[in-house]
């Protein structure tokens, strides 16, 4: 069994906030495919960086602060676009220890699990937890249609799903 860190007690609240900006969001969801795809590729900010780093310093100490900063860093790095129901999740190495291997951040649930090694990780993001393993990249950030491996510079790298 995983071990949950943070539950969101309302777990609707994390989506909602994802894709609840001001404006043109009609426009968000039409965009073209291709333009989403160049934006998705961007090199990510610093401060996108920071946010997803944390989680795993300090090992134990989460909440809900730690995941509305998470949720703030990401709609500061895509401004013009709405992930919901496109970003699954994050898998990245685990730094607790034995037994555990990976963490996720399932931003539909709210949760943040580290899971033990064997142990399938859920909702698509199994397909990650090899490459995070690797520890080639910061962080691996899980889509519907593909993974995108970011390095410590920020540089995206995209394998199709």
């Amino acid at each position: 069994m995983p071990r949950p860190i943070f539950r969101n007690q309302q777990q609707q609240q994390t989506s909602a906030a994802l894709s609840t900006r001001p404006q043109a969001s009609q426009t968000r969801s039409r965009m073209d495919p291709a333009k989403l795809d160049l934006i998705l590729r961007r090199k990510r900010s610093q401060a996108y960086m920071d946010a997803l780093k944390r989680l795993d310093a300090g090992g134990h100490v989460h909440n809900r602060q730690q995941m509305e900063e998470i949720i703030n860093a990401i709609r500061a790095e895509f401004p013009e676009v709405s992930l919901e129901g496109i970003l699954l999740g994050f898998v990245d190495k685990c730094y607790l220890g034995a037994p555990y291997e990976v963490h996720t951040i399932d931003l539909s649930g709210g949760i943040i699990e580290h899971y033990k090694r064997g142990q399938i990780l859920p909702n698509g993001m199994e397909k990650a937890r090899t490459l995070a393993m690797s520890g080639s990249y910061q962080f691996i950030e899980v889509y519907t249609n593909c993974l995108r491996a970011v390095s410590s510079n920020g540089s995206v790298s995209v394998i199709p799903c």
